[in-house]
Order: structure tokens, then C-alpha cells, then sequence
């Protein structure tokens, strides 16, 4: 699996933020081609001190799994995938942290 982590800072305004993530860009984004499955952490608490690899709690971090890294790369360059990058910069573009990874399950 590839994933696709979008982590964001908290906005000025939560409740904007929430009801337009909820309302409009989660819509959107489940949308992506290719798209497995997507989680969203709404974060609680942060449990460390702030430091230079994360200076303060998010406020929510998406997860979107896709089966392989060509399939997370030819998402981004489809219809509904782009649609969901132009709304996450129009509403979330400054708060917002991307990152890329490989995943692999641990059994437990």
C-alpha cells in the first residue's frame, strides 16, 4: 500500500474549517481515482511536547491508502483527484502538511 497524508494545523476559525471539510473537501476527496480507503483522525491531544519535528497539535490528519505507489501517482493527475487539491487550496492551502509513504502492516 502507498498512502497520502495530509496533516493540518489548527485554523482560525474550527468550526468554518470542520464544516467545510466535512460538507465539501471529505466528498471530494473520497472521490480520488484509485482511492482504497481514507481515515480521518480528528486529533484529541498531543501528547508529547511541541519540538521541531511537529511544534504543536494538529487538528487533523487524513490518511488516504492506495494500492500501490503508480496508483497513488496516476490519482493525481485525474479529474476528481485534482478537483479535491483545488478545493484543499483554496480552503486549507496554508495549513496544510503533505507527505508520501509506503505502509505496511504489522501483525499483531
Amino acid at each position: 500500500m502507498h498512502t497520502l497524508t495530509a496533516i493540518y494545523r489548527a485554523p482560525e476559525s474550527k468550526e468554518e474549517f470542520d464544516n467545510h471539510y466535512r460538507e465539501v473537501h471529505s466528498p471530494l476527496a473520497s472521490k480520488m481515482e484509485g482511492l482504497r480507503k481514507m481515515e480521518v483522525t480528528w486529533i484529541e491531544k498531543m501528547l508529547t511536547p511541541g519540538n521541531e519535528t511537529l511544534p504543536a497539535a494538529p487538528h487533523l490528519i487524513c490518511t488516504m491508502y492506495f494500492d500501490d505507489a503508480e496508483s497513488l501517482y496516476n490519482s493525481m493527475k485525474q479529474p476528481n483527484s485534482k478537483a479535491a487539491a483545488k478545493d484543499l487550496m483554496g480552503f486549507a492551502g496554508p495549513l496544510v502538511s503533505m507527505v508520501v509513504g509506503r505502509t505496511e502492516e504489522v501483525t499483531l
